[in-house]
């Protein structure tokens, strides 16, 4: 957009015997200063100024929506997290109300109450929450991994 300054400048000497070579009327001087600026560009420059702009601002848009996936990345992170521990406490209880159930069921047994089949069912209901417990704990550590990693946690994937 802005003009160019030139300066060019040549010096010698030129004469027809070496011994006349050094005189005052053998030597010679140029200076030729030049200013050159585009006299047609048809909005070229300007158009490259709105480019370079328009480059600037869609980087800056780009940049915005990574920070704001980010947020979400760890909000929905920490939600799952929250749940999931909740989930687990509450499948912790039911083990809990499952034992002592089987353990009175094996109670009745041994008093002549009830039959067998009282206390394997019992025992099945205890295997069945034991095992949604432990899947319940498996979840909550991969969603304690997933907090980890949106929250930058230095990742590294392994070498094959």
């Amino acid at each position: 957009m802005f003009p160019r300054i030139i300066l060019t400048a040549a010096a010698g000497y030129q004469s027809a015997a070496l011994s006349a070579l050094i005189s005052p009327a053998s030597s010679f001087w140029t200076v030729i200063p030049a200013l050159t600026q585009p006299i047609f560009t048809a909005g070229r420059l300007r158009a490259n100024v709105r480019a370079a702009e328009a480059r600037q601002q869609q980087a800056l848009l780009a940049y915005q929506r990574t920070i704001q996936q980010a947020f979400r990345e760890v909000s929905d992170a920490l939600i799952g997290y929250r749940k999931l521990k909740e989930t687990r406490l509450e499948q912790e209880k039911l083990v809990k109300a499952l034992e002592d159930q089987t353990r009175l069921a094996r109670m009745r047994y041994m008093g002549g109450v009830t039959s067998y089949l009282e206390v394997l069912d019992s025992e099945r209901q205890l295997f069945e929450a034991q095992l949604n417990l432990a899947q319940a704990k498996g979840n909550e550590l991969l969603a304690v991994i997933t907090l980890y990693r949106a929250l930058g946690g230095g990742w590294q994937a392994a070498a094959p």
